[in-house]
């Protein structure tokens, strides 16, 4: 469950990031004065429409190395227009089962992909997205498919949206003893929007996040720490709802990705790609989520579930935006 946006992708200077306000490899909601920025990208730019929204992306690499349809679904909501039936038809195309909260008067969020170099920034308009409500929850076919469902993945991104949907979900999880899965999704998150994270975190059982996420994260519970081992264990030991251990994952770009199970660090190296095979760093994130997820989710442990998050956020890393190749080499 997420904001299901399209990405309107283009390489940028550094100046207009600064004209803007953005920041290199930073993620943020774009207010009014970002308004016409979209129009003089639109206007003066060479853009892509690629499908966005960052849970939708790691459900489509997920069902990419699942190569079995309709493994994942999807909610959030989209307006009545054709970005909405275009994110529809692409996650569809990847096998993932969207069902989508259609508003009929807010129009499709997007979301301004920026690539500078190597680095990203997004800055996302909502939307549509930002009008998802509880209620689309409790549809009969949708209580069906939470009824059915064993592991469950939301982003720090929707608790600017709809907590109560979170809370929902994350109880129905403990309650059944099923898998809740979060990520801190960007530093504004637990800046902006901690008193509702700390609601969520007794009821999480995997947190996954990079090192900038973690260092908010801790710099909001008033650790004083910025050693992303220590903000690990900090968070696996937060207080949690269910028996099951905590385990938490960060990322930290190219060096080891750092896992907490309990109270044991593992650090697991990552293979850096040359610098003339990476095309743009969007979406890398997701894509290790959804690698990550592909594995775990048929319980093949977190040594194999790394491994393969960390090829999908390669395999992305080569390719423009959130897109994978047409086959996928990791069986």
């Amino acid at each position: 469950m997420c904001n299901p946006l399209l990405d309107i992708q283009t390489t940028v200077e550094k100046s207009f990031l600064d004209k803007w306000g953005l920041k290199e490899n930073d993620a943020i909601l774009c207010d009014d004065k970002h308004n016409d920025m979209f129009t003089e990208l639109t206007k003066d730019f060479t853009v892509e429409y690629i499908p966005g929204g960052a849970a939708q992306n790691s459900l489509r690499v997920a069902q990419w190395i699942l190569n079995s349809p309709n493994r994942t679904v999807f909610f959030g909501a989209v307006g009545k227009d054709q970005y909405g039936e275009l994110l529809a038809t692409k996650a569809k195309e990847a096998g993932v089962n969207v069902q989508y909260q259609i508003n009929e008067t807010v129009k499709t969020g997007t979301c301004a992909a920026l690539i500078n170099g190597t680095h990203r920034s997004l800055c996302a308009h909502l939307a549509a997205a930002n009008t998802f409500t509880q209620d689309h929850l409790q549809k009969e076919e949708n209580q069906k498919i939470i009824e059915q469902a064993k592991y469950f993945y939301v982003t720090g991104f929707f608790i600017t949206v709809c907590p109560p949907a979170i809370i929902q979900l994350a109880t129905h999880s403990a309650e059944f003893n099923k898998t809740f899965t979060l990520n801190l999704s960007a530093p504004f998150i637990s800046q902006f929007f901690f008193d509702k994270l700390s609601e969520i975190i007794p009821l999480v059982d995997v947190l996954f996040g990079n090192e900038d996420e973690a260092a908010a994260f801790a710099n909001a519970h008033g650790w004083e720490t910025t050693c992303v081992k220590e903000i690990a264990l900090k968070a696996a030991a937060l207080p949690k709802k269910s028996t099951k251990p905590r385990l938490v994952v960060f990322t930290q770009g190219p060096e080891p990705v750092v896992v907490v199970e309990g109270d044991k660090v593992t650090e697991y190296p990552v293979t850096r790609l040359p610098k003339e095979e990476i095309v743009d760093t969007n979406g890398a994130g997701d894509a290790f989520v959804g690698g990550f997820l592909s594995q775990f989710i048929q319980g093949k442990g977190i040594e194999a579930s790394v491994a393969c998050g960390s090829y999908a956020a390669q395999e992305i890393i080569k390719k423009h935006g959130c897109t994978v190749p047409s086959v996928c080499k990791y069986h």
